[in-house]
Formats: C-alpha cells, sequence, structure tokens
C-alpha cells in the first residue's frame, strides 16, 4: 500500500481510533491531504489518527490490494489495540467494502462516499428483481468480486457492521448509489448536492466527523 501517509493526533502517540482512507481511482494519499481531510480533523480536535493510502490499479484487479491493506495497515493498527474504521472514495470506497466484506471481526466501522459499485449488468440484475431484497446471486464464482460486494451490501441491513455511505445528488453514478441507500437505515445514508468530485467529498467528510465522530475523545 504505497504510498501511504500517517497523519496521527498526536505524534508519539497512538489515539484509540484509527481512521482508514482508500482514494478514487487517479488520486493519491496526498490528495486527501491537499482537499483538507486532514485539517477537518484537526479543526474538530478529535483524537483520531488518519491512514491515507494509495491504490496502484494493478493490485486492485488481482485482488492482492485485500491482502496488502490487511498485512499493511489493519493488522498492526489492531495489534496497537486501536480501533478502525476503514472508508473510501468511489473505487477506493469499492475496496473498502470488498475487504469489509470479507473481513472476520477486524473492522469498527465502515464509512464510504461515491463508492464505485460494479457495471450496469449486475446493477441490472438488482432492478430488475425490483431491489436487492429480491435479489438471488445464486452460487458465486471465486473471481465475481462485483456481486461479492452486493451480497455484503445486502447484509449490512442485519446490522454486521456500522456503516456511514455519503452521496451526491448530482453524481454521475447516483443510480447505482440509489440502490446501496434502499439497503441501509435512513440514519446511515447522507446526501448533499454536488456531483463526483473532491469538493463534494470534502463536505461529505465533515459531515461524517460530525454525524459520527463527534462522540469521539477530543485532544487535550
Amino acid at each position: 500500500m504505497k504510498p501511504l501517509i500517517f497523519e496521527p493526533a498526536r505524534p508519539g502517540h497512538n489515539a484509540p481510533l484509527r481512521l482508514v482512507l482508500l482514494p478514487p481511482a487517479y488520486s493519491g494519499a496526498d490528495d486527501f491531504v491537499e482537499h483538507g481531510f486532514v485539517s477537518a480533523v484537526r479543526e474538530r480536535r478529535l483524537d483520531v489518527d488518519l491512514v491515507f493510502a494509495g491504490l496502484r490499479l494493478r493490485h486492485v484487479g488481482d485482488r492482492s490490494v485485500l491482502s496488502r491493506l490487511q498485512r499493511e495497515i489493519i493488522t498492526p493498527a489492531r495489534a496497537l489495540g486501536c480501533a478502525v474504521w476503514l472508508g473510501g472514495i468511489s473505487l477506493g470506497a469499492y475496496i473498502a467494502l470488498s475487504y469489509a466484506g470479507r473481513s472476520h471481526g477486524e473492522l469498527d466501522g465502515l464509512c464510504v462516499f461515491a463508492p464505485y459499485l460494479g457495471s450496469h449488468i449486475v446493477t441490472d440484475e438488482i432492478q430488475r428483481a425490483a431491489g436487492i431484497d429480491n435479489w438471488r446471486p445464486g452460487e458465486l464464482a471465486e473471481d465475481d468480486e462485483e456481486r461479492r460486494v452486493w451480497c455484503f451490501i445486502k447484509r449490512l441491513r442485519s446490522g454486521v457492521l456500522p456503516v456511514h455511505l455519503g452521496l451526491a445528488s448530482e453524481d454521475r453514478f447516483a443510480d447505482r448509489h440509489r440502490l446501496m441507500a434502499a439497503a441501509l437505515a435512513p440514519a446511515e445514508v447522507d446526501v448533499v448536492p454536488g456531483a463526483h468530485d473532491w469538493p463534494t467529498w470534502h463536505r461529505l467528510w465533515e459531515r461524517f466527523l460530525d454525524a459520527k465522530m463527534a462522540h469521539h475523545p477530543k485532544r487535550t
């Protein structure tokens, strides 16, 4: 998972919570810093460590990104006693969903903004079934990651993991996003005006921090 940026709340100390974020395609870890994700956390004085990890597209295709995410980021954080929320934007959100669907109690929450949710082939299946509750994908091939992600989304309503879904009303993938939103409780979905871009994602990030992180300890 290179490049990787670690932004601790207090240098030399481990915060009780670690937020790990994965970027959209053709963006990097430094884009989170450039677009104010660190400053939004620090302005709120949250005792939260931040990890921004880059994605190499060749590792996404062969799913090695999932094992590297576990080995290089999630497992070390858990070994330090940190609670871990995993999140991402667009393709990064898809990877976060894929990882969460395969994890076994390693995550304490999931935060995804404008997730890439696969091809129209799968989402058309769900629409023809009149929604994800009625969708029956059958037995999955080992490499059928898109349907595997949707199977995990289908399970989210059962409360397997706290989740926060941030969406933009004018996003070009809004029709697919609405399918996922329908699978969640209303309190888990946040919709703002905007498009598939960094200014909108920054606004969603600020709203996530205020809605889901405000109860966490503040830095002294």
